[in-house]
């Protein structure tokens, strides 16, 4: 189990590296689920996203050997650019393994920084390729099953502990899991009476079926929200949410494109649906919790498009 030390520790070594991105009291939220919000704006991440930290973490913990091989990571976007503009940055060759489906700007992102882009079919073949390519020398950066990339991205709950207010409930946004489970490990240390509630879209339920099923099983994948979409979580992940997260909660990708929309409006954030979804999420939570909650939302990135967001929202029949 990953653990405040370890948290603390990841924190030093990526401090100078990432952003400590604001935590802010948001009217605008509080006003249209009527209860306080506290936003930790990781959009603002070096990035675009969360992700920075986590590749930070594990790239900066390499020995001579790894640096040498060069690295590979697998991703639907956002660990991509993290890792391929952190490994540009630290001077470490990358390759990054994609699906088709994945965000075309991310795509170019990751060309961008010189680093190698190979593309697959689907998030499966992609997890194939990339322990292929590991098993010839490449070092593989896991975008969530690494103790290393969970403490850097349980940074963000280290962070939100220290800033935030009073808090009841927080919720964050699950793929396969490492940001919950570094943020709930951090949480459960400095702020142990605060529920922390995941939240995932149908057709990318890589937690909520491993909770129902005891343990990691592979998920068919249907979501838009390619970011959120993993096809399986990993025994680390699981082991970290089964006992520390209070549900995982499934929503429609409409309403996660829908809380996009709202985020604009009413935050004044441009964030991806990997965020969007946090916000039919919070009226769940204020359902099942009553009067008297106060919530912390992770805005976990904004590397999406007004095309694509806009495009998703005639998709859905959104105004």
């Amino acid at each position: 189990m990953i653990g405040i030390s370890d948290i603390r520790a990841a924190g030093e070594r990526i401090a100078g590296h990432v952003v400590r991105t604001p935590t802010v009291e948001s009217p605008g939220l509080s006003a249209l689920l009527g209860a306080p919000v506290t936003a930790k704006l990781e959009l603002l991440q070096r990035t675009g996203s969360f992700k920075a930290r986590g590749a930070a973490a594990r790239l900066l913990a390499l020995d001579e050997a790894e640096r040498a091989a060069g690295v590979v990571a697998v991703s639907g976007g956002n660990h991509g650019i993290a890792l391929s503009v952190m490994a540009a940055a630290l001077d470490v060759k990358a390759t990054v393994v994609m699906p088709r489906s994945a965000p075309a700007r991310s795509m170019e992102t990751v060309e961008s920084t010189g680093a190698s882009l190979r593309l697959t079919d689907g998030m499966g073949e992609a997890f194939a390729l990339a322990d292929r390519l590991r098993d010839e020398g490449l070092t593989l950066v896991h975008p969530f099953d690494d103790p290393a990339v969970v403490a850097g991205q349980g940074t963000v709950g280290l962070e939100f502990a220290e800033d935030a207010g009073e808090l009841t409930d927080v919720l964050v946004s699950v793929g396969g899991g490492g940001l919950i489970s570094g943020v709930a490990a951090a949480l459960h240390a400095l702020r142990p009476g605060v529920r922390v509630w995941g939240v995932e879209t149908e057709g990318a339920e890589a937690m909520s079926q491993a909770l129902a099923a005891g343990g990691p099983v592979p998920v068919a994948l249907s979501s838009v929200v390619s970011t959120l979409s993993a096809p399986a979580v990993s025994q680390l992940t699981y082991d970290h949410v089964s006992p520390l997260v209070t549900e995982v909660l499934v929503v429609p990708d409409a309403e996660a494109v829908r809380g996009c929309l709202d985020l604009a409006e009413h935050a004044k954030v441009w964030a991806e649906p990997a965020a969007g979804c946090l916000l039919p999420a919070a009226r769940k939570v204020l359902e099942r919790v009553g009067d008297g909650a106060r919530l912390g939302l992770v805005v976990c990135g904004g590397n999406t498009t007004p095309a694509e967001v806009m495009g998703w929202a005639g998709r859905f029949g959104l105004r």
